[in-house]
This record gives C-alpha cells, sequence and structure tokens, in this order.
C-alpha cells in the first residue's frame, strides 16, 4: 500500500530565507522547539547534509505503537531547495512500513514570499494496511507555522 499528505503554506519572507533554516542544522533545533507536546528529544548527527541522522524520542502516547525513530537525510538539494529524510531505525519500520519518506520543498513564489511544502510518503506491507491511520501531515504543518512566525518574527 502506498500513500501520501501534503501541506502548504504560504511565508511572506523569501525562499532563500526559509532555507536558512530547513536547508541546516537549524531545522532539528526548530523541531525540538516547536514540536515540544509531540517530541521529547532530537539527537542530531551530521552536518546537515546527505547521509546525517537526526533520532526523535516522542511524548508517549502520541503516535500510537511509535516512541522513537530515526531518519537519515537522503536528499539535500540547495540549489532547489529540497530536503528528504527516510527512516531507517524504529518507529514506521516496526509497524510494517517499508518506507516513511519526508520530504521539505521551499518553493519560491515571487522575491518576497515563498511556500512551505511538506509531504510524507509511505510503503505499507499489506498485512500492515491498518496503519496507515496513524499518518499525519500535522506536526509538520505545525513545524512550517513556528518556522513561519520565527522568520517573520526576525525580519521585523
Amino acid at each position: 500500500m502506498h500513500g501520501q499528505v501534503s501541506n502548504e503554506l504560504e511565508v511572506d519572507v523569501p525562499a532563500s530565507k526559509v532555507w536558512e533554516i530547513y536547508g541546516t542544522t537549524k531545522l532539528p533545533q526548530l523541531i525540538q522547539e516547536a514540536l515540544k507536546d509531540f517530541v521529547e528529544k532530537v539527537e542530531f548527527v551530521g552536518d546537515g547534509g546527505v547521509g546525517s541522522t537526526v533520532k526523535l524520542v516522542f511524548v508517549p502516547g502520541v503516535i500510537p505503537g511509535i516512541t522513537w525513530y530515526k531518519e537519515k537525510y537522503t536528499k539535500v538539494d540547495n540549489e532547489n531547495r529540497v530536503k528528504e529524510t527516510e527512516d531507517v531505525e524504529g518507529g514506521y519500520l516496526d509497524l510494517g512500513f517499508t518506507l516513511y519518506r519526508v520530504r521539505f520543498e521551499i518553493i519560491e513564489k515571487d522575491k518576497f514570499s515563498s511556500i512551505i511544502k511538506s509531504t510524507v510518503e509511505y510503503d505499507l506491507k499489506d498485512e500492515a494496511a491498518a496503519n496507515a491511520s496513524i499518518i499525519s501531515i500535522a506536526p509538520y504543518a505545525k513545524l512550517a507555522q513556528a518556522a513561519k512566525e520565527q522568520l517573520i518574527k526576525t525580519k521585523a
């Protein structure tokens, strides 16, 4: 079973400024700050490029059946402002998912505004199809909103 969910948020900040968060090691810091009710701990290893890893430990009970997972940056495209991560340990993989990928795209609207597009793409073994119900774009939408608020605050 394959599926995907996505969210778009318009930001009155140039795409290059948004990428200064999403394309760098600032993203794990923002996750820790913005998703406190969801993420208990963030362990980041790497330089922010392909191969960097992030281990997320969740607040108990937030995602049914998942207490943590480790993801690896599989794509960091600074020119097109695209970052992709894939789960490599724990979490969704333990629940029958064969792929759990998160993609962040920072899309330039014009010189002064952009769109933060967050997408979760997943593949799931047929016998675990019921677990598709735990997939949610909400944390990534909340992350985008926090990035927007931080960027607007620093712009002012």
